[in-house]
């Protein structure tokens, strides 16, 4: 019976987990979703809001089946001031805009980790539902940190070479 309970409040902490780190996500879209200097970095962050959007509903809805509710533990809470810091400076420079957009990408490789497990651990308790629910989650959730990657590379090249200030320049 204890072993059953271990598992069960194992679950819940992993949905709480990831339910507060996919909120921090979608906060975080929303502000570099206006305030990144790279109008391609801006679209791809604006899809990927919508998708963490609908991913954040999923998670709420199947966490709350475990008694879940996106509680903030140590990690998931250290991410976040991690990620608030970073916003504060965002819009000032180019090279804040980086530091913001790699803790993003952080948070997005986080999740990965958390959709692996709950893969798994749904295809251990045969949840179809939530074994198809993590199968998304972790794909997009890999495709979106994928694409944040490229993007941030691009970023550090104009910041490194100097062309960010031209590349600013140009799209105002």
């Amino acid at each position: 019976m204890a072993e059953a309970k271990m598992g069960e409040d194992f679950i819940k902490h992993e949905f709480d987990e990831a339910i507060a780190i996919q909120r921090c996500i979608v906060q975080a879209e929303e502000r570099l979703s206006t305030a990144h200097p790279e109008a391609e970095a801006k679209r791809s962050i604006e899809r990927g809001l919508k998708q963490d959007q609908k991913f954040l509903q999923q998670l709420e809805q199947l966490g709350g089946e475990h008694g879940a509710t996106g509680e903030v533990e140590e990690v998931a809470g250290g991410l976040q001031q991690l990620m608030q810091t970073v916003l504060e400076t965002a819009e000032e420079a180019e090279s804040e805009a980086y530091e913001a957009h790699a803790v993003l990408l952080n948070l997005k490789r986080k999740q990965q980790d958390s959709a692996s497990a709950m893969l798994k651990i749904a295809r251990e308790m045969k949840d179809t539902k939530l074994r198809d629910a993590a199968s998304e989650f972790e794909k997009g959730t890999k495709d979106s940190a994928n694409e944040l990657a490229d993007l941030l590379a691009v970023l550090a090249v104009k910041i490194a070479t100097g062309d960010g200030a031209t590349g600013r320049a140009a799209q105002a």
